[in-house]
């Protein structure tokens, strides 16, 4: 799933901020705590104030990830 996630990052280059967050790294566990997460692949769409917006847990294809895209890119 990474190429395909790191496609639609160079896809949405300057209108989505794409995070990568580490699942291993303890530092990151607070916030993965405050996402609510649980399995990887997992995927956040979060507006500029940080509320979660969509979430995909497994694997997506690059159709979904697009539709929800196109909600909140103009």
């Amino acid at each position: 799933m990474a190429p395909m996630v790191h496609g639609l990052e160079a896809k949405y280059f300057g209108k989505i901020n794409f995070v990568y967050l580490d699942a291993d790294d303890p530092a990151t566990r607070p916030f993965q705590q405050q996402l609510g997460f649980y399995y990887q692949p997992e995927v956040y769409l979060l507006d500029g104030d940080g509320n979660v917006l969509k979430k995909w847990v497994g694997f997506t294809t690059e159709q979904e990830f697009e539709e929800e895209f196109a909600k909140y890119v103009e």
